[in-house]
């Protein structure tokens, strides 16, 4: 799935999730001065950003599939080499990177196994594969997806998507030929300081949750809004969030499979 929305929607929306969860995603991989890192996946950058504090527009390089994306990013940091690829199939050489990162990324590739497969031919050895995804019930979009299915069971939330549910992402990784790939949990918090402020960027028609507000008929989408509302303690509302995170150390020497 791309995300062929505008960049300021996509951080509306998002990017109040991903900017925090990128530092301690980037503290888990340890990012450090002078290696060559890639972000797959990069979307509006939130963990490119912090890719660049750390190692210098030189070292980063960020693709991803949404053409949106791509131009914003290069418009942010004019420096950096960013592309249009999946992970799927990456443009780069065997053993070119240090790191290679996706965030929130794995669960919305077509082919998630190929596409952390490309990550580990891209990286080199003794270097570091990561990825994380929201876990299922841990998802900042956890209780948006509760109440819409309180309203229409019928509808397709989130939770079958790949490497949500526990364990399912270190699975991924096996599968894609890096077995004994390490896992932990990464939490974030993030304050709302009024009901609109949290719902708004549900209206901004991004990814999976956007496009089913955008089916519904205007009253509806009130009865949705309004159900969220009831869900909700009173404002200031915090959202606590939680993301499945696998990383995996490359060796010196891979045993064929």
């Amino acid at each position: 799935m791309t995300f062929e929305v505008s960049a300021q929607a996509y951080v509306r929306f998002m990017g109040r999730y991903s900017s925090p969860l990128a530092t301690s995603f980037a503290d888990l991989a340890d990012v450090r001065s002078g290696q060559d890192a890639l972000d797959v996946g990069c979307g509006t950058g939130a963990l490119t950003d912090v890719l660049v504090e750390r190692l210098g527009a030189d070292r980063v390089t960020a693709v991803d599939p949404s053409q949106s994306f791509v131009a914003a990013l290069s418009a942010k940091h004019p420096d950096l080499p960013v592309q249009r690829a999946s992970a799927e199939r990456l443009p780069f050489a065997d053993a070119t990177f240090d790191r290679t990162l996706a965030q929130l990324v794995v669960h919305f590739m077509a082919e998630p196994a190929k596409g952390l497969a490309e990550m580990a031919r891209v990286t080199r050895p003794g270097g570091i594969v990561a990825a994380n995804v929201w876990a299922d019930a841990g998802s900042p979009l956890a209780l948006f997806w509760r109440a819409a299915r309180e309203l229409d069971p019928a509808c397709r939330d989130e939770s079958g998507r790949p490497g949500v549910s526990e364990g399912q992402l270190a699975a991924l990784f096996t599968a894609a030929g890096m077995p004994g790939a390490r896992s932990a949990g990464l939490s974030v918090q993030v304050d709302h300081p009024t009901f609109e402020e949290w719902w708004e960027p549900y209206t901004f028609g991004v990814g999976p949750v956007g496009q089913h507000v955008e089916r519904l008929a205007p009253h509806d989408r009130a009865e949705l809004r309004e159900r969220c509302r009831s869900l909700l303690p009173a404002a200031p509302v915090t959202v606590d969030a939680q993301a499945w995170t696998v990383w995996w150390v490359k060796p010196d020497r891979m045993v064929p499979s």
